[in-house]
């Protein structure tokens, strides 16, 4: 579905160029600063302001438009943003004001709130007395082929979780993660009995299996915690960001997001466009709001989107639905660990759950086959049981452990279709300036394929955007796109699943700033 954010520049295109053919056929040619003293958790009166490549000092680009009564507080230098606090008694009109005037400055590619996201969790009572989630989703029978494998990891990008739970603790690396709320090296919990969701969300996932211990997650993947949300399960984008680009910088093969609910940003964007384009898969809760569409992040086209049903594999009421899910997992009164002052078990309710028991079928079937993250989404996709429900709610269907670890991807039936067949079509050009851009048409090569993968390897020195419109003949543009990809600098990556081959794929390959040449990749996939 097109993302937000598609007004994001405007006018800067005065003479539209021709097309060219991008083929295809398979023969053609971290670091993080923190000001001491920053409060934990949703981070009220923050902006935080994007630079772009071409800027020497992300810092100090910033700081001299920065009026006199805010300050900057915090720097990202790969996601390139920059966090300036408003003091309390500034107004609403003043932030307002800095932004639209900070984004009219050279090199500064956008200024936004400091949005708040929350865990996605609805707590209820206990109603049963034993798990079910693995077995609906086939779990307990793919532990016949594995059990799991501890090179695969799981980053529970989350509240903090008691990583020396009795049942975690075996699956738990030797380093466990890192706190953003806090700044510092330990994501254990700060008040256990209030701040529990992240050890619930990493026991959904991986809660050691056969250990004569308490509950079985989906398999033994590896886990780690970025603790980015506090004990009132609130936590602000940047931390958030922060602890996604660190998780992938860890190598995690999956990074789970039990959470939602600050909207579209720019910032967020930029963190889980990073996480793929470093060999992350990321799967994202769909919101617990029981409306149509998907939160952010999992409605950012870089996430998988999960929504959650019942043990009878009827849509959970809280669930949110819409095209933007992609696949479905338990998430009513799912039994898992939880700190051991709540009493070291509890069944919590929400996509918070249904998201990690998918991250689990995903870590197990990596333990099995070796798949890059968009076939491994893919795959998943390809091996759901189609459990009767519309693909509103169910996506490509539930999420099963056993098909995803004994059918070989190489052969994918069902889903969304696909015979593992792929042809790759790539071009070199070169932008001059920030006012030039080139335009292709990629003519697609299988009829219904499964998905398309759009890459863009630019200078290093300069800030190329990729936009891509399917389903139309109207070029791409920063102003038209259905799908964009647009971080600081010039490595960008578009996947689409099921992409629409009515038309040629339009792509606009678009210099925000510098010049420079590039390489652009189409690999698709039948």
């Amino acid at each position: 579905m097109p993302e937000d954010g598609s007004d994001r520049v405007v006018g800067r295109r005065t003479v539209l160029k021709a097309v060219g053919v991008a083929g295809a056929t398979a023969a053609m040619g971290t670091t993080v600063s923190a000001t001491p003293g920053r409060t934990p958790g949703a981070k009220e009166g923050e902006v935080l302001v994007g630079v772009s490549a071409t800027a020497d000092d992300i810092g100090s680009t910033v700081a001299q438009y920065v009026p006199g009564n805010a300050e900057v507080v915090h720097t990202n230098e790969t996601l390139r943003y920059v966090a300036v606090k408003f003091p309390s008694t500034a107004d609403e009109t003043a932030r307002k004001n800095f932004m639209a005037a900070v984004t009219e400055k050279d090199h500064i590619k956008y200024a936004e709130e400091n949005a708040t996201f929350e865990t996605q969790v609805s707590p209820s009572d206990p109603q049963f007395s034993d798990q079910y989630a693995p077995q609906q989703v086939n779990a307990d029978q793919a532990w016949d082929r594995t059990l799991g494998d501890s090179s695969v990891t799981i980053a529970v990008v989350d509240t903090g979780a008691q990583y020396d739970h009795p049942d975690l603790q075996g699956n738990y690396e030797a380093d466990p993660g890192r706190d953003f709320v806090d700044s510092d090296s330990d994501p254990y919990p700060d008040v256990p009995q209030e701040e529990y969701h992240g050890t619930h969300v990493s026991g959904c996932a991986a809660a050691v299996v056969d250990n004569g211990t308490g509950v079985a997650g989906q398999g033994n993947s590896s886990l780690i915690n970025g603790r980015a949300l506090d004990e009132n399960g609130s936590g602000s984008t940047a931390d958030i960001a922060d602890a996604v680009e660190w998780a992938a910088d860890q190598g995690a093969d999956i990074i789970n997001m039990s959470l939602g609910g600050g909207g579209y940003t720019s910032t967020m964007k930029n963190a889980v466009g990073y996480a793929q384009s470093n060999g992350s898969l990321v799967i994202c809760a769909a919101g617990n709001d029981g409306t149509r569409g998907v939160s952010y992040p999992a409605a950012y086209s870089e996430c998988m989107a999960i929504s959650a049903v019942d043990s009878n594999e009827q849509l959970a009421s809280f669930s949110q639905y819409g095209d933007g899910v992609e696949l479905c997992a338990p998430g009513v009164d799912v039994l898992s660990t939880t700190t051991e002052t709540r009493g070291g078990y509890e069944q919590l309710s929400g996509t918070s759950m249904a998201t990690p028991v998918t991250s689990g079928v995903a870590g197990l079937t990596l333990a099995k086959w070796s798949l890059a993250n968009n076939e491994l989404r893919s795959h998943l996709k390809n091996t759901a049981a189609d459990i009767g429900l519309s693909s509103d709610e169910q996506g490509s269907g539930q999420a099963d452990a056993y098909a995803a670890v004994t059918t070989d991807p190489s052969g994918d039936g069902g889903g969304d279709g696909g015979s593992g067949d792929t042809t790759t079509g790539s071009v070199d050009g070169t932008l001059s300036s920030y006012a030039d851009y080139d335009d292709y048409t990629w003519a697609w090569t299988y009829s219904n394929p499964s998905q398309v993968v759009v890459e863009l390897d630019g200078p290093a020195d300069a800030d190329f955007d990729l936009y891509v419109n399917t389903g139309t003949t109207q070029n791409a543009s920063p102003s038209n796109y259905d799908y964009g990809s647009y971080s600081m600098d010039s490595q960008e990556q578009i996947t689409i699943d099921a992409p629409d081959d009515s038309t040629d794929m339009q792509i606009d390959v678009d210099s925000y700033s510098g010049s420079g040449s590039y390489t652009l990749t189409i690999t698709e996939y039948q």
